[in-house]
């Protein structure tokens, strides 16, 4: 979804974005890369991190991209431009996703060093790049019929998906450093504070310098669209919104003059006013639930048009699928809506 409110956030570089395989500093020893990914959501950012480990001096990388021979040529041209003739000495990984972790195991191997992420996230990696967990095949087609995807033409491509997942992270470290909520990584001179979020991965971590009044957002706050928050096949029952919000209101604490550097989207400044953002879209969107079920019994599948406003291909309904199950989810374990399986083997929901 669109942010409407954005004039109230700040952009201190403007319109200016990193060249392809080049890089923008943003403050000392801080670098932003930008690398093309094959969807909707074109792009991704990265980070490069001036830093000294064991007395080596070298860089630390955040986030990857996904696996694909346009994004390690554009590494390429980094480390021959970027580096200053110095090497790699880890790579810090948000979460699972694939535009984040999709060339970590290339990246590890290449610089011989270590990738670290927290561990829920790494597990799933590792276990995802080798099935479908959440992300196709019959057990995500089956689900998602449940909540009212019927159309088989959609559900046929969703049971061909099944190496989804593999396509774009084929490999995964086989060790890895934990980042846990807390801990706090010396980077360069400057201590970054691992800051955990819920709900749109299993364990995504943020990166706060209070030195440098950075935050190393990921995913859990963009400035220009709402983070997908979605209910997956492996875990039906799950209320990911819920912990989405909780770990959101978390970021107030944070000083309000942050400068923000997202994963998608241009690093901004406004954090407060951006959670206040999410936070108010969620709370409209879940009214708009509880008003259609109110009118009558509804499935996922036709909130679909009341929750996103445009014409979604089919790796954007799927996303759409899953935020809608969210926000039934939500309210029907908050006691707000009552859930019932029908004859049609489709779950509905109710305010009665």
């Amino acid at each position: 979804m669109a942010n409407s409110r954005e004039s109230e956030l700040h952009y201190p570089l403007g319109d200016a974005l990193p060249a392809p395989g080049a890089t923008l500093e943003l403050a000392p020893g801080v670098r932003w890369l930008r690398m093309g990914l094959p969807f909707a959501l074109d792009h991704i950012n990265l980070w490069l991190l001036r830093d000294e480990i064991d007395g080596q001096a070298g860089w630390t990388i955040v986030d990857c991209g996904v696996a694909n021979p346009a994004t390690q040529a554009l590494w390429e041209q980094v480390f021959a431009t970027e580096l200053a003739g110095l090497p790699v000495l880890r790579v810090i990984v948000t979460h699972f996703h694939p535009d984040h972790i999709g060339l970590a195991a290339w990246l590890t191997e290449k610089w011989q060093c270590r990738l670290w992420i927290s561990a829920t996230d790494f597990h799933l990696a590792r276990l995802a790049s080798g099935s479908t967990v959440g992300m196709g095949g019959h057990s995500a087609a089956a689900f998602f019929a449940s909540h009212g995807l019927v159309d088989e033409e959609s559900l046929a491509k969703i049971r061909g998906r099944s190496s989804y997942y593999p396509s774009m992270v084929p490999s995964v470290p086989a060790s890895f450093r934990r980042l846990m909520n807390g801990l706090q990584l010396q980077i360069g001179g400057h201590s970054w504070h691992c800051i955990t979020g819920y709900g749109h991965a299993p364990e995504h971590i943020s990166l706060h310098c209070p030195d440098l009044s950075l935050l190393i957002s990921g995913d859990m706050v963009l400035p220009r669209i709402s983070t997908n928050v979605s209910v997956v096949d492996v875990e039906p029952e799950a209320d990911p919104l819920t912990l989405y919000l909780d770990s959101i209101r978390q970021m107030l604490m944070l000083p309000a003059d942050t400068l923000v550097l997202p994963a998608h989207g241009k690093p901004f400044s406004g954090l407060h006013a951006r959670v206040d953002q999410l936070l108010e879209h969620h709370d409209e969107r879940l009214a708009d639930v509880m008003q259609a079920c109110a009118a009558k019994p509804c499935h996922a599948a036709e909130l679909l048009d009341l929750l996103f406003k445009r014409k979604l291909d089919l790796h954007q309904t799927t996303f759409a699928m899953g935020e809608s199950v969210a926000h039934l989810n939500a309210l029907w374990l908050q006691g707000r809506l009552q859930r019932r399986l029908d004859a049609d083997g489709i779950y509905r929901f109710s305010t009665n």
